[in-house]
């Protein structure tokens, strides 16, 4: 896919790549420069919508367990 640069440095996101990773008119792009070129990352306007369902499980009740061991220690 491809897209054309404007005069003030704008481009548009092809709408199959927005559909694919889900993104929407709050999401930011984080440019990133490497040997490779150019990587562009999104990044969602929803810091807690980014992260949700990248765990592996079990988090909420590794946490709980730790807070009632702390408890205990007290």
């Amino acid at each position: 896919m491809r897209s054309t640069i404007t005069e003030r440095g704008q481009t548009v996101i092809p709408a199959a790549i927005r559909r694919q990773f889900g993104m929407t008119a709050s999401d930011r792009l984080e440019w990133l420069v490497d040997a490779q070129g150019i990587r562009v990352i999104p990044v969602r306007g929803d810091p807690i919508a980014a992260f949700r369902g990248q765990g592996k499980g079990g988090s909420t009740q590794a946490l709980l367990r730790e807070r009632a061991a702390d408890r205990g220690k007290e």
